[in-house]
């Protein structure tokens, strides 16, 4: 069902400004209830981030260099014939294969919405006050939805040095431009050290691109548990992608799409064919009319919200990533079942709220990685360093045996518990299946698991994810 190009209802329960993961969620979940609803999307695709340039052609992408390494590994194994251990990837064929998938999630996006009752409009919103809000069609045409509560779920965006800041920063790409490459670059410099860089250097490397990883620190994934930032970059180091420690970007030079040369403050050139910048993302707020209304925004532009969701203007709500905490797409979904829930939902949820604690996560490295709870750092400076006590285990999976010992990928799986009674704060993993081993073990910390919980359970064998109830 397209989207409308009229008001449907002289007045709407609510209106949701943003068509990605938290607005859809929430819009459903109203108008499940019987609300009125409206969803403002200003771009054609419904999916926001994850769909259309994040979580899922990322995972695809992955996927992609998993069997590249499944292929490398297959000789071990005693595979034998043509290209087994030497795997040849078609970038320039699987990108539009991978991109008709996503239109097809659009679609399927498209539908939920329609099915739902929830009523669709493609323009550019714009407060103009609690209870209205301005779609300015793609012709340029305007109307006015009147509502009783607006919902910004607006996402955020990568960000970008200015050529200002950093003289051709803009010859890069983002991670948006990621998906948009038709063919496989040779050569690759990622600048930023977070999951997102990480994530994009390891698809590129392990599917035959080489890559240069420019960051300030000494290790990657600097906000995770240290263990696990260290023990991935020494690994990414031992597959072969050179890391460039203390560098920051002087300026850049060459052509848009075409060869670049990457200058860094230390005198150091780097000849590249795409430059990537993953050095963090920001909130879409720019036009929506929030400052006018005295909606507060923090001083990274995120705007600030209570354990509700509400801001200090009665009326207009925020959530998911233009809120500023945890940047997940599951996060914006589940605060935005959870708001539709307690506004237009049965008695029972009249007190439903998102908690923030306990998040669990992954990274889609090589290897993966799994984590919840607090770090160390956190655990300690929270309930000191005599209330903390850690158990660690470093392996390699069975499925490495019968592999080369320079291809074994490193196993590290910590426990962080606490107190007299090791109630479990934190468990980071790193290894083989860690990303599919997280979940269960996140519902065991969020319903407060012991240790002795985990030791009570009998172990699955043999398996990587039996380390973590066999802790010792």
């Amino acid at each position: 069902m397209p989207p409308v190009t009229k008001p449907g209802h002289e007045k709407y329960d609510v209106v949701f400004i943003g068509g990605g993961s938290g607005g859809v969620a929430g819009s459903r979940r109203a108008a499940s209830y019987g609300a009125k609803v409206a969803l403002i999307e200003a771009t054609e695709k419904l999916g926001g981030t994850c769909v259309n340039v994040g979580c899922v052609p990322k995972k695809i992408m992955w996927h992609a260099a998993d069997i590249a390494e499944k292929i490398r590994h297959a000789e071990g194994y005693q595979f034998k014939g043509p290209g087994i251990g030497q795997p040849q990837f078609d970038w320039a064929s699987f990108k539009p294969q991978r991109d008709a998938y996503i239109r097809r999630l659009n679609g399927i996006y498209d539908n939920n919405v329609a099915k739902e009752g929830v009523e669709l409009h493609h323009g550019k919103a714009r407060l103009l006050s609690p209870s209205s809000v301005q779609v300015t069609r793609p012709d340029g045409s305007t109307y006015t939805l009147n509502t009783d509560r607006v919902v910004v779920a607006t996402g955020g965006r990568p960000t970008v040095p200015s050529d200002d800041e950093i003289p051709g920063a803009s010859l890069g790409i983002d991670s948006d431009g990621f998906f948009d490459l038709a063919a496989q670059p040779k050569r690759v410099a990622v600048v930023g050290a977070g999951y997102i860089a990480v994530e994009l250097a390891g698809v590129l490397h392990t599917l035959g691109s080489d890559v240069t990883m420019l960051i300030r620190g000494e290790t990657v994934l600097r906000t995770f548990d240290p263990t696990l930032g260290e023990t991935l970059t020494k690994w990414m180091k031992h597959t072969g992608i050179d890391f460039r420690h203390g560098s920051k970007v002087a300026r850049v030079e060459g052509t848009k799409g075409g060869e670049l040369t990457v200058h860094l403050a230390s005198g150091e050139t780097l000849t590249v064919d795409t430059l990537i910048w993953a050095i963090g993302r920001h909130a879409n707020t720019e036009g929506l009319g929030l400052a006018e209304l005295g909606v507060k925004l923090d001083e990274k532009g995120n705007v600030v919200v209570d354990e509700y969701q509400e801001t200090d203007v009665p009326g207009v709500l925020a959530l998911g990533d233009v809120a500023g905490k945890a940047l997940l797409t599951p996060v914006a979904i589940a605060a935005a079942r959870r708001l539709s829930n307690r506004l237009y939902g049965p008695e029972k949820f009249k007190n439903d709220k998102l908690s923030y604690e306990d998040i669990p996560t992954v990274v889609f490295s090589h290897p993966t990685i799994g984590t919840v709870g607090l770090t160390e750092p956190e655990a300690r400076k929270k309930y000191g360093d005599d209330q903390i006590k850690i158990y660690k285990s470093s392996f390699r999976a069975l499925y490495f045996s019968m592999v080369p010992e320079e291809r074994k990928e490193p196993s590290v799986y910590k426990l962080i518990v606490a107190g007299p009674e090791e109630r479990v704060v934190g468990i980071h993993i790193l290894g083989l299946g860690s990303d599919e081993v997280m979940q269960g073990f996140g519902v065991a910390v969020k319903m407060g698991a012991t240790k002795e919980d985990l030791d009570s359970t009998v172990a699955i064998h043999p398996t990587s994810a039996e380390e973590l109830v066999t802790l010792r």
